[in-house]
């Protein structure tokens, strides 16, 4: 038996046109997708990319299919689905680490990438650091050491968008037009980085989610704004290709239960049906 676990991402700190090309860079949050493989017949609700990911790991390593019994894979999260919270990479992602100590062995993070981009868009919640990523392509692949100390509350929709259902909303030629604002915020996120500041983060973070607004309206995201601005808030960001928004905070200094109270008055929870409090943390499979 072999366990691992990868973090979700409440959606995007950016995403959008930068240096080129669309590229993002995730907010992995404490919320894990934890998988076991172990030998066994598979589970019925077993998910398809799960088990195509186990058959690609197994042929990464050269391992005779044959001399491999049969696997199951057991998987425990209660990550939303579609909600752009990045669940199927968290899925497939610890299942491929799960796959490769059961065989002994070890994945390297850029290994990992490649395996869970011939399957579908990848976040970069697969990197330890905070990464700008090519998350198509894979050609892109900028860490920046700095963990914020960012807690987060997210905003959760009732409804829900596929990553494919976005990308045939949003075309390329609209990301370019889009660009400038796109590198403005990367530069403002690369600030933070060097100055540890977590008010550039969260204005870097809004920039993106403006763009995007436009694009892929959020309900009430002017109120949002309007509401980060009032009660301090370092900003928001959103799920670039899904239905969240996170208030980025800090749960020492802003009280997250007037927060609450807050919003309510605010009527945004009507939008907004459940909201999760949680923190940023590092990357990568444990």
């Amino acid at each position: 038996m072999a366990e691992a676990r990868c973090p979700a991402s409440c959606g995007e700190l950016l995403q959008g046109w930068i240096n080129g090309g669309e590229k993002l860079v995730s907010c992995p949050i404490d919320w894990f997708s934890e998988v076991e493989v172990r030998a066994g017949p598979p589970m019925a609700d077993e998910r398809p990319l799960s088990r195509r990911m186990l058959d690609q790991v197994i042929k990464h390593f050269g391992v005779n299919p044959g001399d491999v019994p049969p696997l199951r894979i057991e998987r425990r999260s209660t990550i939303p689905i579609a909600k752009g919270l990045a669940s199927s990479t968290a899925d497939i992602a610890a299942t491929a680490v799960a796959t490769a100590r059961w065989l002994g062995r070890e994945l390297d993070e850029m290994t990992l990438a490649r395996l869970c981009l011939r399957l579908e868009p990848t976040d970069s919640t697969v990197f330890k650091a905070l990464t700008l990523f090519d998350h198509r392509r894979g050609t892109c692949h900028i860490s920046h050491h700095w963990l914020p100390q960012l807690d987060i509350l997210i905003l959760e929709s009732p409804h829900t968008l596929t990553t494919a259902a976005s990308h045939q909303q949003i075309h390329d030629d609209q990301l370019r037009a889009q660009a400038q604002p796109l590198q403005n915020a990367w530069l403002l996120f690369q600030q933070s980085c060097v100055a540890h500041s977590p008010g550039l983060l969260g204005a870097a973070a809004t920039l993106s989610a403006r763009a995007r607004n436009a694009l892929l309206p959020k309900p009430g995201f002017e109120t949002l704004l309007r509401f980060v601005e009032q009660q301090d808030l370092y900003g928001l960001n959103v799920a670039h290709s899904g239905t969240v928004v996170g208030l980025l905070l800090n749960a020492r200094t802003h009280d997250t239960d007037r927060l609450m109270a807050a919003l309510a008055e605010t009527g945004l929870l009507r939008h907004y049906t459940r909201q999760h409090i949680t923190r940023l943390v590092a990357g990568g499979v444990r």
